[in-house]
Formats: structure tokens, sequence, C-alpha cells
């Protein structure tokens, strides 16, 4: 499984930062970085989470 971000669409808004600390973070300046984009089979219904409650839908999760 693997996520992704459309930087073009993220708001930066951490909902998925507050879900799954672990894969995802914010940079000093603000953009949403994917620490593991190769999501660790424990966090998998996390980040599917974070992925559904997207407020601006900018995560695709290639499962």
């Amino acid at each position: 499984m693997r996520v992704r971000v459309d930087p073009l669409v993220c708001e930066a808004n951490a909902v998925c930062v507050g879900l799954a600390p672990e894969v995802f973070d914010l940079s000093d300046d603000d953009e949403l970085q994917i620490v593991r984009p190769d999501v660790p089979e424990g966090e998998a219904d996390r980040v599917r989470h974070a992925v559904r409650s997207c407020p601006k839908a900018a995560l695709t999760l290639d499962e």
C-alpha cells in the first residue's frame, strides 16, 4: 500500500497528521510531507481513515 498527496490540492489542514502521525507530517513551511509513503502494515487502517478524512481529498491510496 502506498499513499500520495496532490500538493496542488492539499491545504495542509493536518487532519491526516493527527490521524496517522507515523506516516504524515507538516514541514516548517506548512507543506504536507509523507514520511512513510509505503504504509507499514500496522498503520493501514489509520492511513485509510486519514485518506477518507482529508477535507480537500488531496490524498490517494494505492493498494
